[in-house]
């Protein structure tokens, strides 16, 4: 009677089993740049707080707008208006408004990235982070690495069957890694963001700014299993 391998997930003597590890990491260029946009305002009353808040923020939408296909995504995230209190005296007293909106883009073109960050930082009370680079969910860098990874794999466990004086039969199992420790769309990789702040002025004008891409890192690893010929030991 012959031994069925698929009941013993260690194989036996007949059918023996290779498990091991493929691994790759690539280097690629990044295909979006995300900025977040903060816009502030204050008065003395709510409703200057308001309308300079609108104004101000209205500036902002249209000067990104204005970069067509260059944006490919603009979103307003979160929006406050708060009473300063007076820090002495019994009774409260609001001495002034503060009004802040936060926005975000992420643009493709990364020569248009900028110009408009300068742009942003040169419009009053205005305060731009960024740019975090990083890759679409679809980057086709993505689907390379997993094709590395398992190509790295197969060559691991031929070796090992060649010092056996063994073959490759059949692949028993392969398991993505990736599927436990994805990232979030958007997060920044290990060495994969690069972050600056610019606030303007009234003083000073638009200063050029010259942003780098950095490079993204993608890694994938798969485990595999493989049936081997009976080694000649």
């Amino acid at each position: 009677m012959t031994q069925d391998a698929t009941h013993h997930p260690y194989g036996t003597p007949d059918v023996p089993r290779v498990a091991v590890r493929g691994e790759a990491r690539l280097e690629v260029d990044p295909e979006i740049a995300r900025i977040g946009i903060t816009v502030d305002a204050r008065g003395t009353d709510r409703r200057t707080a308001l309308d300079d808040l609108t104004r101000r923020n209205n500036a902002a939408l249209d000067l990104i707008k204005s970069y067509g296909d260059a944006v490919e995504k603009l979103e307003t995230g979160t929006f406050s208006i708060t009473p300063e209190l007076t820090r002495h005296g019994r009774t409260e007293r609001i001495r002034a408004y503060t009004g802040r909106v936060h926005l975000t883009a992420e643009l493709s073109d990364f020569t248009a990235l900028g110009e408009l960050t300068t742009r942003l930082a040169d419009l009053e009370l205005t305060h731009v982070d960024g740019p975090w680079w990083t890759l679409r969910p679809t980057s086709p860098a993505h689907g390379e690495a997993r094709r590395q990874a398992v190509l790295e794999a197969v060559q691991r466990a031929r070796e090992y069957a060649d010092a056996l004086g063994a073959q490759l039969a059949a692949l028993v199992e392969l398991a993505d890694l990736d599927a436990e420790n994805a990232s979030p769309y958007g997060a920044p990789a290990g060495g994969g963001m690069r972050t600056m702040a610019f606030s303007a002025t009234e003083d000073t004008g638009p200063a050029p700014l010259d942003l780098e891409p950095q490079r993204q890192t993608v890694h994938a690893q798969v485990n595999a299993r493989f049936t081997m010929t009976p080694p000649r030991l």
